[in-house]
């Protein structure tokens, strides 16, 4: 599940080579990968392959050739007119006994298919002259696009597009995908993304160390807390979720979403005024009233609630900001959402300075540019360098979560599907998070096992989805990653 950026990608295939596998035969199986993937998806017809002078465009002539040795009509254009001269694209380059015709926009008129094969991640700067204009005329015509690595124009670190980028049906890439296949908008830009085995050793990983990953269950399964049958309810911890005076629906969803994730026990500290309302609708949660700041440390007090959770309907303001500092001030474990990080746009420091590597801050954009601040830097390093700066775990939301730790390590999420984008799921996330740290995981895996968890319960629910469908929807996720844990419901442990 690594993501490696393009330079990091490169010290794979140089270390492949120092293995004994030529740079020839590394092309050789990129560019047959793409020309299977492209028999495998489409029909024979008339193709373009626009080749670049790179490596990428040494990748092209080889799917130039493996299509035609298929049958297929194949038009190869070269950017400047010029064939590659890096050795081993030129290698492949003058096996092409084809035509090569100088790229232009009039070679698409004849092409039911385009193989983008310019510059793939491998262009450190936005297309300009013939390249950017070619790619344009391909943005606004109706051909179906093959690309190879990435479509050309993206930034392979970030997912940007620098300046005009190519709009890929299909986009083949080698060994492990980069950033930009998983962060936006570079993710919308790829369509479906096909990783293919080229040969390169998964041992070359160990030379690079990468620091970014795409979430999935492999990474974070053998932390997840399944209950033990010599365990009990006080071993799987107890959530404190700390309820607001008006929006009380949205501390009810983080309870409830904590107790189905498998806390223990799980208490919403609710006003007194509302208390009433926590009360009659929650069944198998505890409720606990205070009436100010004083009887909240009270509550705080009980060592046994080893996880607590402010935010979620809360209210923005100073009595946020005080709970906020009181709860950092016991030393537990903390997960801060919502209005508990908005309260604090004006002093963000003041909460920064008191987080703690026992945190979980999961702010949505709009919360991360107040608590933060607003910079021109990617989402991945936006979130690593908000993870450095406080301390604590960061969630920062949307189609492409990123999940960052103090030390460096991001997961992008990728699995959330549409149907999330509706009020409340949110508070799910938190509660969730927070019911796994309960049971003993880590901050940074509770997070990334929550996010993926939250995100299939919703794609299998799918089109009419409301946050309070979510919790139970919960279960069913977990019954299905117990099974692959290889559990058989006969012991656990």
């Amino acid at each position: 599940m690594a993501l490696l950026t393009p330079a990091e990608m490169a010290q794979a295939d140089a270390a492949t080579v120092e293995r004994g596998v030529s740079g020839i035969e590394l092309m050789e199986a990129a560019g047959r990968a793409v020309a299977q993937a492209i028999m495998r998806r489409w029909p024979r017809r008339p193709v373009l392959v626009a080749c670049g002078p790179g490596n990428n465009g040494g990748d092209g002539y080889v799917v130039a050739r493996h299509l035609a040795a298929h049958g297929w009509s194949v038009m190869v254009g070269a950017l400047s007119g010029a064939r590659p001269s890096a050795p081993d694209a030129a290698h492949h380059a003058a096996l092409w006994e084809g035509v090569v015709q100088p790229l232009s926009v009039g070679l698409l008129d004849d092409a039911e298919l385009l193989v983008d094969a310019l510059f793939g991640g491998g262009l450190g700067r936005p297309l300009a002259g013939d390249a950017a204009e070619f790619i344009e005329a391909v943005r606004h015509r109706r051909i179906p696009v093959c690309a190879v690595d990435l479509p050309s124009g993206l930034d392979g670190s970030t997912g940007r597009a620098q300046g005009v980028a190519a709009r890929a049906d299909l986009t083949v890439t080698f060994f492990r995908k980069k950033p930009a296949h998983v962060l936006f908008p570079g993710r919308g830009l790829c369509g479906d993304i096909a990783l293919a085995d080229i040969g390169i050793p998964s041992e070359v990983l160990d030379t690079i160390a990468p620091a970014a990953f795409e979430n999935s269950p492999v990474l974070w399964q053998r932390h997840f807390p399944w209950p033990s049958l010599e365990g009990h309810k006080y071993h799987r911890g107890h959530v404190l979720v700390v309820g607001g005076q008006t929006m009380t629906g949205a501390a009810r969803l983080s309870a409830r979403a904590a107790a189905r994730v498998g806390a223990g026990l799980v208490t919403v500290a609710a006003p007194v005024f509302a208390w009433p309302v926590y009360a009659a609708a929650l069944e198998g949660i505890m409720v606990t009233p205070f009436t100010d700041m004083g009887s909240l440390h009270d509550i705080f007090s009980d060592s046994r609630k080893n996880v607590l959770v402010i935010g979620p309907g809360a209210g923005v303001g100073g009595q946020t900001r005080e709970q906020v500092l009181g709860a950092l001030a016991t030393g537990r474990r903390l997960v801060l959402d919502a209005d508990a990080i908005t309260s604090f746009a004006a002093q963000p420091q003041s909460l920064l300075s008191a987080l703690h590597h026992e945190c979980v801050l999961t702010p949505h954009e709009g919360e991360f540019v107040r608590l933060f601040g607003t910079d021109d830097a990617d989402k991945l390093t936006r979130a690593r360098e908000a993870a450095q700066r406080s301390g604590a775990v960061v969630v920062l939301k949307g189609a492409d979560t990123v999940i960052a730790a103090p030390d460096g390590q991001a997961v992008v999420n990728t699995n959330a599907p549409a149907f999330l984008a509706t009020g409340g799921t949110g508070d799910v996330l938190t509660g969730l998070i927070a019911g796994l740290m309960a049971q003993g995981m880590s901050p940074f895996w509770a997070a990334c096992a929550a996010t993926w968890v939250h995100a299939e319960a919703a794609t299998r629910f799918g089109p009419g989805l409301v946050s309070d469908d979510l919790p139970g929807l919960v279960p069913g996720v977990l019954r299905a990653l117990y099974g692959d844990a290889g559990h058989d419901g006969r012991h656990t442990g």
